[in-house]
């Protein structure tokens, strides 16, 4: 359209640029992306190219008139699996998976194609970055014969999801996303364009068959799953895959669940032939601890609605730089230097020359700022190199000024610990004061961190 000599650009030819790291969008390019901080990562995109396709088409309707039977949900079969889904998969879903290189995921979701084969449903398995003759290599370690399990090597999501229709799986596995593309975008596969595209492929496919899709997305150099704008607001659940590459354990969080809640994690084994339930995670975690070593305190952390026993290690060493180094392993580093300036100030503990190390064994990571008290003493005891009491578990927030607070769950972390053989805890008074668990533990409540400290080391 041409205007006083001027070429005006419609609304539907309207372009704008996208983080090819996180997804973020902005109107005009930018060096750096404000969302992941990334450099010279902004690509152009045409936003309004993907605007067509509804779900459902129809005419609106009254929610008091809708039947209210739904389809029951489908059990995988793994247990761990099953408990961060809510109970199974629903018919019609849209799962993402995302995870670190390596870290199991393919493995995982062949598993469940596996368990979905052997109840009698057939299982396509939609492999864009793998052979058949590939999957059948995987498939014959982990044991598994692929009996009702069907491999489609191809990259384009309109002729795989022509062959779905024909073969009409009880559940459909894309890995990946990322090396799908789809012939309505011209952008390569992998880009901003091809990943809403084939994702909204996907789900108006599921969605109108009421088969439940899996989908496998790659992780940035930051450890988020890629583009996580563009596809987290599309897929009905997001599951996370996380763990040390090298550590045997891992652990699957629901990041994002329309269909129940996000509070439960699953708590797996990587062996010889694939992934295996934990069903006992806390025995697990703190098998090897050595009860008479310095620097060790136990925390009962809640892992969604599960509590889990974990050992928070410590390490204080003289420094050989300028500055103190502080390093976290399984903890934020923020915590770290918090619960280091509060000793320093609050307890006169001579950091300020040491390196303060700080590692949770098991390769699992401790959010939560109940693990603050265990934090503390076990860098306490590795300055004074005196042990705490192998049958003491410690929990608790530490504030600025020195004080603890409460945590919530109190008694279901006690009744873990309980389980497990430990006798004392030492936790804050203001806990006691909203609740009083029911538990056979010696409960040992202080008001701030010196008292904790005379607790823990008399």
């Amino acid at each position: 359209m041409t205007t006083g000599g001027r070429t005006l650009r419609r609304p539907a030819d309207r372009v704008g640029y996208a983080c090819s790291e996180c997804g973020h969008e902005e109107a005009k390019w930018v060096g750096r992306c404000p969302g992941c901080e990334a450099w010279n990562s902004f690509v152009q995109h045409n936003p309004s190219a993907f605007t067509n396709g509804s779900v459902i088409a129809g005419a609106p309707v009254e929610i008091a008139r809708l039947d209210t039977h739904h389809e029951p949900r489908l059990p995988v079969g793994l247990s761990e699996f099953d408990r961060v889904l809510g109970g199974g998969i629903v018919p019609g879903s849209l799962v993402l998976l995302g995870g670190d290189p390596g870290i199991g995921k393919s493995t995982l979701l062949l598993q469940v194609a596996a368990r979905f084969g052997e109840s009698g449903g057939d299982v396509l398995y939609l492999a864009g970055e793998e052979s058949a003759s590939q999957i059948k290599l995987r498939a014959a370690r982990l044991g598994i014969p692929g009996s009702g399990l069907f491999v489609l090597s191809d990259n384009n999501i309109e002729t795989s999801l022509a062959t779905a229709d024909d073969v009409k799986p009880s559940l459909l596995i894309v890995d990946s996303i990322q090396t799908v593309h789809s012939s309505t975008a011209d952008q390569a596969p992998g880009s901003i364009a091809q990943l809403r595209q084939c994702t909204m492929t996907l789900m108006r496919w599921a969605k109108e068959r009421s088969v439940p899709v899996f989908v496998i997305g790659h992780v940035t150099k930051d450890g988020e799953i890629a583009g996580p704008r563009l596809l987290e607001h599309i897929v009905d659940v997001v599951l996370y895959l996380e763990g040390e590459r090298f550590s045997s354990y891992r652990l699957l969080r629901g990041v994002k669940n329309r269909f129940g809640s996000v509070d439960e994690t699953g708590v797996f084994e990587m062996t010889g032939t694939g992934m295996r339930g934990v069903a006992n995670p806390s025995e697990a975690f703190i098998a090897e601890r050595a009860s008479d070593a310095a620097g060790s305190a136990v925390v009962p952390v809640m892992e969604g609605s599960r509590p889990v026993l974990l050992e928070v290690q410590a390490l204080t060493s003289p420094t050989v730089t300028p500055a103190p180094r502080r390093t976290a392993n399984g903890l934020e580093v923020n915590r770290l230097l918090l619960i280091s300036a509060v000793l320093s100030r609050r307890l006169d503990l001579p950091l300020a020359g040491l390196d303060v190390i700080a590692n949770v064994v098991g390769g699992l990571r401790i959010s939560e700022p109940a693990a603050d008290l265990a934090l503390a003493l076990a860098i306490i005891s590795s300055h004074r190199d005196q042990p705490l009491a192998a049958d003491t578990v410690a929990l608790g927030e530490v504030g600025l000024t020195g004080e603890l607070r409460s945590v919530a769950h109190l008694e279901r972390r006690l009744l873990e610990a309980e389980r497990l053989g430990f006798k004392r805890c030492i936790l804050p008074q203001a806990t006691l004061n909203r609740q009083r668990p029911r538990t056979e533990i010696q409960l040992l409540p202080v008001p701030d961190l010196r008292a904790a400290v005379r607790a823990a080391f008399q």
